[in-house]
């Protein structure tokens, strides 16, 4: 079997794919443009590729081609369709990062809550070795204990953030469209006008696509913490750009309609800002998760070659 390995850098330099050398021939590029995708897959029996996209442009001259091994959650990169109608199998990897992007949630939240980025720059200026006080307490900073947490999509990843928010003395509030026990779920409108803070979670579809815009903004109390951990377009980017520039809310995000975003994107206007943290899609990324992911597309491959369906989303 000789598996290929479109995009190996997208796990990390870190990790050792040997696992998947006990399964056949492996063939790693640490990355592949999209011209380079067809030649690379002519013989492959199987493609491991995470931003890869993948369809009949590319796929139609892989007459070995068995299955895809996504190295992710999220399969948009991949024609399903066209997958179906070639029977090539399709298989993903869900709740490997659950833990990863829920500490990445709650740290950027934290970080912007607190203004850690201006007390820092304090210290890292020398300000504070030069002033006479041996404290500084502004900008003015909150408890978040008491506070009001809002999760958009409240599935694997918002629950465990939302045990977070609780240890931190938050109460937790959900905008969810199957409503879930123990938490309180409240319509989208009632969970930006309630919220101290809201983390979004939620898949991209044509229901959640821009889900987020600029009425949605202006329902939200003046210096909310809005983190967004989901896809870059569940929110209006550039109605989140503007709010910010207007020191409406602060912003934390780790995903982008684009990746990476360039000079034109929305927020390009607002890095470096002290109510802002972005990340480059990172967060779901912590050395366990990946040993997971890694794991999970071994047991993919093996339970394919066995017969067995697992993962399998074709």
């Amino acid at each position: 079997m000789k598996i290929v390995v479109l995009d190996a850098a997208t796990l990390g330099a870190d990790l050792d794919l040997s696992p998947l050398k006990t399964l056949g021939e492996v063939i790693a590029y640490p990355a592949t443009e999209t011209a380079e995708i067809a030649e690379r897959i002519a013989d492959a029996d199987v493609i491991v590729a995470n931003k890869a996209k993948l369809g009949a442009e590319n796929l139609s001259g892989a007459r070995r081609l068995a299955l895809i091994a996504e190295a992710a959650t999220g399969y948009d990169n991949i024609d399903l369709a066209y997958c179906r109608a070639r029977g090539v199998a399709v298989a993903n990897v869900a709740g490997y990062s659950t833990d990863s992007v829920a500490q990445v949630t709650v740290a950027t939240a934290l970080y912007l809550y607190t203004h850690l980025r201006a007390y820092t720059a304090y210290v890292d200026s020398g300000a504070y070795s030069e002033s006479r006080c041996f404290n500084r307490l502004e900008p003015v900073y909150h408890e978040t204990a008491g506070k009001i947490w809002g999760i958009v999509g409240y599935g694997t990843i918002g629950a465990r953030v939302a045990e977070t928010a609780r240890a931190l003395g938050c109460h937790v509030i959900a905008y969810t469209r199957t409503p879930k026990n123990g938490v309180e779920c409240l319509t989208l409108d009632e969970v930006c006008r309630s919220a101290d803070i809201i983390s979004v979670h939620t898949p991209l579809n044509e229901q959640t696509r821009a889900l987020i815009g600029r009425r949605e903004l202006a329902l939200m109390k003046e210096g909310c913490v809005l983190v967004n951990e989901a896809r870059g377009a569940v929110l209006d980017e550039a109605a989140v750009a503007e709010a910010v520039l207007q020191d409406r809310i602060a912003f934390g995000c780790d995903v982008y309609a684009t990746e990476p975003f360039g000079a034109t994107h929305p927020y390009h206007a607002i890095l470096g800002r002290e109510n802002v943290c972005l990340t480059p899609h990172m967060a779901w990324g912590a050395r366990e998760a990946r040993e997971r992911c890694l794991s999970e597309i071994v047991e993919n491959i093996r339970a394919f070659s066995a017969g067995v369906r697992r993962n399998r989303v074709d």
